[in-house]
């Protein structure tokens, strides 16, 4: 197919961009296979360039013979184009939706995408399970890696390699992944250095309603728990939807099978009722009639914040087990690829101070989102202007990225990056010349050859002149574990997200710079109090007489 069959009209001119807190822009409105570009040719003007996959649906209107598109886009955006010509504006509307609905994958623009910059380090290999595994092998010899899956066949969504308990052969990891929805058998999520606790990630055991059972799956999980210690199972499930979930074939573990292991019931809204808490937050936001308790009532409406804590406080949980308890933790949901993936990214960044920074952060993603088989292909398919019934859609990975930027708020300190980082990954999820979050899996992904024909995002995110941007300058290594509040007071709205384009962004910039400068000033202002009292210290000592150990 080429593309130029679908642009019914290439170019119209004298076209207005309206977009909010923004001065209208009059230029040239240009359509391309991957495209939309309103270029004007006054000085100092800014081009819109938007791809059309971040499109997510349009509007038309008509008032004599100009037309109006509005444009909603999957970063929330909306933007205005006013377009002379009846005919003018319906080719550009049938065009952008024709280019912004492409079924295939290898039309998107990450397959056509050239960068413009050196390419340094490969993104494709930040992170490598044989190098992860080495660090893993300094700490423990109780683990292996396993190659059962090579080939994608005993689990579809899990990545070749995979990190499993050393005394358990391959054979019965093919007996347990039978066990397991999806295939998904339980493999090593997190080790924690502290105590030799861990966290594994699998999906619902297929016990059904005649309680079936499958002694490699007890025996590997099992296989986690040093001599005397239990376990905490945490089924991110209530116990209802668990319960239904047997009459459907799927279960939970029954207690008198795995005898170690306590069994916590902790609810997570399945994945297709978040879409529509997100359309509803979206609607909240946008609302114009500048009443607060409308604004307010909306907003609770939605339930996004009652999902934030939801997952924080499941996050919490399972670091409180580790660590607190000394126990190992098994998360896992019905399919282990959606609110598990939550729970476990979580809890590393609670529990782990590597994954607050910057490659920490990006190792995690790749790990415990990427090849872990979350399917961004289809969650991230339409944002929350969507005309059509959500399929697979739902706000997932923007519901953990809001989790963090939660716990970065309220340790502004322990974090290497900044919000902008977070707000980056939200977009380039939903919309990107990047490869890395095309495909549902790792196995989709080698089939796509995309390491090969697309470019990494890690290459264009951990340049030097990139970096700088999403630094943050408060930053201390903090190598204790953090303990996020989830009082309903602790959460707020992410307005990086969700207010951005509804406000006047450069006053909040500024007023924002303001705060870093005095937050600054006071830490210095801090360090020189402790350096007198340091001083002070130490003239008490040496004019002190001594004393008797």
């Amino acid at each position: 197919m080429e593309f130029a069959e679908l642009i019914k009209t290439p170019r119209v001119d004298g076209v207005d961009l309206h977009r909010p807190f923004m001065p209208t822009v009059e230029g040239t409105l240009c359509l391309t296979g991957h495209h939309l570009i309103l270029s004007s040719r006054q000085d100092n003007t800014e081009e819109l360039w938007l791809l059309h996959a971040n499109i997510d649906s349009i509007e038309k209107r008509f008032v004599g013979s100009l037309g109006t598109i509005i444009v909603k886009c999957k970063d929330l955006r909306v933007i205005q184009l006013d377009i002379p010509g009846m005919e003018e504006c319906l080719n550009i509307a049938s065009s952008i939706e024709a280019l912004s609905t492409l079924d295939s994958v290898s039309l998107m623009y990450p397959f056509f995408y050239r960068p413009l910059f050196e390419v340094i380090e490969d993104g494709w290999q930040l992170f490598v399970p044989e190098e992860a595994f080495k660090d893993l092998e300094s700490m423990t010899d109780e683990w292996r890696l396993s190659e059962v899956n090579k080939d994608f066949s005993v689990c579809p969504s899990y990545p070749s390699l995979l990190t499993v308990p050393k005394d358990i052969d391959d054979e019965s990891l093919c007996k347990a992944a039978s066990f397991r929805h999806g295939g998904r058998f339980p493999v090593l999520s997190y080790y924690h250095k502290k105590n030799g606790m861990v966290m594994m990630r699998a999906a619902q055991p297929l016990t059904g309603t005649n309680g079936r059972r499958c002694k490699e799956d007890e025996k590997l999980i099992n296989a986690t728990l040093c001599a005397g210690k239990r376990g905490y199972i945490i089924d991110t499930r209530t116990i209802a939807v668990a319960q239904q979930a047997k009459a459907r074939g799927g279960g939970f573990e029954q207690e008198a099978n795995y005898p170690q292991w306590r069994r916590i019931h902790k609810a997570i809204e399945r994945s297709n009722v978040l879409q529509d808490s997100l359309i509803k937050l979206v609607e909240a936001c946008n609302d114009q009639s500048h009443s607060m308790d409308r604004w307010l009532s909306k907003l609770e409406a939605s339930n996004w914040q009652s999902k934030v804590k939801e997952i924080l406080t499941t996050a919490c949980l399972a670091a409180q087990c580790i660590d607190r308890e000394g126990a190992s933790v098994l998360v896992h949901g019905t399919e282990g690829t959606d609110s598990t993936l939550q729970v476990t990214s979580l809890a590393q960044i609670i529990l782990d101070p590597a994954c607050r920074t910057i490659r920490g952060f990006e190792v995690l993603i790749e790990r415990e989102w990427l090849q872990a088989g979350h399917p961004f292909q289809q969650r991230c398919a339409q944002s929350a202007y969507s005309n059509g019934k959500p399929r697979s859609e739902a706000p997932v990975f923007l519901l953990f990225l809001d989790c963090v930027w939660q716990i970065l708020r309220q340790f502004p300190c322990s974090f290497q990056f900044n919000e902008n980082l977070l707000i980056m990954f939200f977009e380039h999820a939903y919309a990107s010349q990047f490869g890395t979050f095309l495909g549902n899996c790792v196995a989709e992904r080698v089939k796509l050859q995309l390491s090969q024909k697309t470019v990494s995002l890690w290459s264009w995110v951990n340049r030097p002149q990139e970096l700088e941007r999403f630094l943050n300058p408060l930053y201390e290594p903090n190598n204790l574990v953090i303990w996020p509040s989830v009082a309903p007071q602790s959460l707020l709205l992410w307005e990086g997200v969700f207010l951005r384009w509804n406000r006047s962004t450069k006053c909040l910039d500024e007023a924002c710079q303001e705060m870093v400068h005095i937050i600054e000033y006071n830490k210095e202002l801090q360090n020189k109090v402790n350096s007198l009292r340091r001083q002070l210290a130490q003239l008490e000592t040496e004019e002190s007489p001594l004393q008797t150990p």
